[in-house]
């Protein structure tokens, strides 16, 4: 076998993706703000592209009554706006109807306001306590070991060994202000400083688990004499499942008392440090409308806001000159009218595909709109797809981070879609639509005989939906819903 370089032909068939057919595809799938973003870049970069101004078509007669009837208002309302400033000095700056007018049409720009998070929060606890500095540097250590859930993430050891280490690397040369060099801590030192910061606020901060987050609380509301903490302090594996007749021998009491203490331990806050945590800015704006005019539902496109765009009439002058449209001229004006005229119908088809997919779900769950959840039908990407002559990633990217503002709620376009089960009567219906059935029927259950995964199956046949008893318990797990034993009460 000889090794070297070789030259050859060959044919063979390849399919290649213009980088514009890339871009097009983003734009199916940016959300309405994202888009208005893109759009704003592209005009900043591209000269061909300007903004369209909404033109106004009036025949000239009615112009100029229009004109002679603004010039009226003006002049009257410029005799409405002269100010008589000596009764205004007089009356101690009182400018009577003029100014209760202003003062209703001000507007203040919301602003957001920095909250403070948790270890700000209990760190300024720490520095209003009498601790020495040395104490202070520790109880700084175990806060910043506080998750924002406000439990302990390690144990005291290793915050105690992490410490330690800070200490024999780069703590040599700290000196507290009495002129004390700091020396190793010791695993007491930390537990003690945890228990004090574990009398901070909010109750329950720095448990290293939630029964210890539980019984902190119970503590701080002086309950240490109940059955609520008694049970939490010692018998806590039965309490989370729910084993009340356990229980109730153990202490020698009914059924009924160990479930009314396991109520007021409902109360209590598994996640003390939460309050505290920065909420998130979710912003959501409907990229379409949907709503009910004489019996119909339309849909609309909610894109006042967008940008609308068109060529510049003054680059495309500059494009017409033969003169000018040579060398790298010719090539940088042939590269930015192109994208510019493609940027444009880019957004024009992004608009018509939004439509089509959004008309089609309307008419295919048009019960869901009369009736509710419930009546939410079987719907895949391939049917819409098959339907408005698109490939299905076409379909995935438009109805994908979109949502629509329906008289139901901001839902998003995802939420149209789910699987789907078969009925008797030959119809399908939407998984989704069987979750809603199911939690219904737990919330209006018997609460001393809950609805057993098989009796919630036998409801289900009576309705005429085959539905098997591992997914109705795979649906139930999906909405949170305990299973019949834990949701009994007695």
């Amino acid at each position: 076998m000889k090794t070297g370089l070789y030259q050859g032909t060959q044919l063979r068939q390849e399919m290649k993706i213009n980088p514009r057919l890339y871009q097009a595809m983003d734009l199916l799938y940016m959300p309405l703000l994202d888009l208005q973003q893109h759009i704003k870049q592209e005009l900043l970069n591209n000269p061909f592209l300007e903004l369209e101004e909404p033109v106004v078509e009036q025949d000239e007669t009615a112009l100029k009554d229009e004109q002679k009837e603004q010039e009226g208002k003006d002049k009257e309302d410029s005799k409405k706006d002269e100010i008589d400033w000596e009764e205004i000095l007089l009356d101690g700056f009182e400018a009577g109807g003029r100014r209760q007018e202003y003062e209703e049409k001000e507007y203040y720009e919301p602003v957001s306001v920095d909250t403070q998070d948790l270890y700000d929060h209990l760190r300024d606890q720490l520095l209003l306590m009498r601790l020495s500095e040395r104490q202070l540097l520790l109880g700084e250590e175990i806060v910043g070991n506080i998750d924002e859930n406000g439990y302990l993430t390690c144990s005291v050891d290793e915050v105690i060994e992490g410490l330690n280490h800070w200490i024999e690397d780069e703590g040599g040369d700290w000196v507290a202000d009495a002129g004390e060099v700091l020396k190793p801590f010791a695993g007491p030192e930390g537990e003690d400083m945890l228990h004090i910061i574990q009398t901070l606020d909010p109750p329950g901060i720095g448990a290293r688990n939630l029964r210890e987050c539980l019984v902190l609380q119970l503590q701080d509301s002086e309950k240490e004499d109940t059955l609520a903490y008694r049970i939490v302090r010692d018998y806590f594996d039965q309490l989370i499942n729910h084993r009340w007749s356990e229980i109730s021998k153990e202490l020698s009491i009914t059924p009924k008392d160990v479930q009314t203490a396991a109520d007021d331990v409902a109360k209590l806050d598994p996640k003390p440090g939460l309050k505290y945590a920065a909420p998130s800015d979710n912003y959501i704006i409907a990229d379409l409308i949907v709503e009910k005019i004489d019996g119909e539902y339309m849909v609309f496109l909610n894109d006042t806001s967008l940008p609308r765009l068109k060529l510049s009439r003054a680059y495309r002058e500059i494009a017409r000159d033969k003169n000018k449209f040579k060398g790298e001229n010719k090539e940088f004006i042939s590269n930015k009218l192109n994208s510019a005229n493609w940027m444009i119908q880019a957004i024009e088809q992004r608009r018509q595909t939004m439509l089509k997919v959004m008309n089609f779900i309307v008419d295919r769950q048009r019960e869901f709109f009369e009736k509710g959840v419930q009546y939410l039908k079987p719907l895949t990407l391939r049917e819409v797809a098959e339907v408005i002559n698109m490939h299905e990633s076409t379909v995935s990217r438009v109805t994908n981070e979109k949502f629509v503002q329906t008289p139901r709620g901001v839902l998003p376009l995802k939420f149209f879609f789910s699987s789907g089960l078969s009925t008797t009567s030959g119809e399908d219906v939407s998984a989704r639509g069987i979750k809603a059935k199911i939690e219904k029927l737990v919330t209006e259950e018997e609460p001393r005989r809950p609805l057993t995964d098989q009796a919630i199956v036998n409801i289900l046949k009576e309705e005429g939906i085959q539905i098997a008893r591992r997914t109705v318990a795979k649906y139930r797990d999906q909405l949170g819903i305990l299973s019949a034993r834990m949701r009994k009460r007695v």
